[in-house]
């Protein structure tokens, strides 16, 4: 596929406009970041899933003082958070709110997500859930997803964005042909009980907020200052993560 190809396909399968340039955006940008296994081999992926429903939209279900419940309502995940992302832009907290997000899946490169808030101003910290990918180190069927971990620190740049998947290689690395399937564990080699450790303890976290299903955790503060670190890294040329 090639990227003039995107929208229209997005189009062609029934997504509303602004839904479908929300998805291409994201899959050109991760196509462009070199994360081809969040790119465009994810969109004829999309014609795939089973439950596809490309008309639904999610929506905020709960408010209270500094936290947020939301509902996929069988929205893909991406919507659901580019909804929460702009929800936060429009009406940024103060000084800090967590949004729990259920029903939310495919969630992509969570690092964009991150990107997004940090570049409005705000740091923030998301990790969400998939099916499981990774076993255990000692062996054993998969039992927990790559559960990646998004960090977004605002920077004169524009941002610093951290963005881990806790596996080798990630599902979207197999479904652009770029591993093999086999190669799903948890990264570290014989430290692999480390990253398996962070996947478990990120997954429990989501699903013990959102009560069944897969979901997403996101933190949102007004930071008060700057980065240090990331000063000191600027001033010494360091290329800091989420750089182009």
């Amino acid at each position: 596929m090639q990227p003039e190809d995107v929208l229209p396909r997005l189009r062609e399968l029934g997504f509303a406009e602004d839904h479908a340039e929300l998805l291409a955006d994201h899959f050109l940008d991760s196509e462009q970041r070199g994360k081809r296994g969040h790119g465009l081999a994810r969109v004829d992926w999309l014609a795939t899933l089973p439950d596809l429903d490309p008309t639904a939209r999610p929506a905020k279900t709960a408010e209270y003082a500094g936290f947020e419940q939301w509902d996929g309502r069988g929205a893909l995940g991406y919507l659901t958070l580019g909804a929460i992302c702009s929800s936060l832009e429009e009406k940024p907290p103060w000084p800090a709110r967590v949004i729990v997000a259920r029903d939310c899946f495919p969630t992509g490169a969570l690092g964009y997500w991150v990107r997004w808030l940090a570049e409005a101003g705000l740091l923030a910290l998301l990790t969400a859930t998939s099916p499981p990918r990774l076993p255990p180190p000692n062996g054993g069927p998969p039992l927990v997803g790559t559960t990646p971990l998004a960090i977004g620190i605002p920077d004169e740049n524009g941002a610093v964005v951290v963005d881990v998947s806790m596996g080798k290689v990630t599902y979207g690395d197999v479904l652009a042909g770029l591993a093999k399937p086999e190669e799903l564990v948890a990264f570290g080699g014989d430290q692999s009980h480390k990253a398996f450790a962070l996947a478990l303890g990120l997954q429990a976290l989501v699903e013990s907020c959102v009560v069944g299903g897969f979901g997403a955790f996101l933190v949102v503060v007004a930071p008060e200052t700057g980065s240090e670190t990331v000063e000191r890294a600027r001033d010494l040329g360091i290329r800091l993560p989420g750089d182009r």
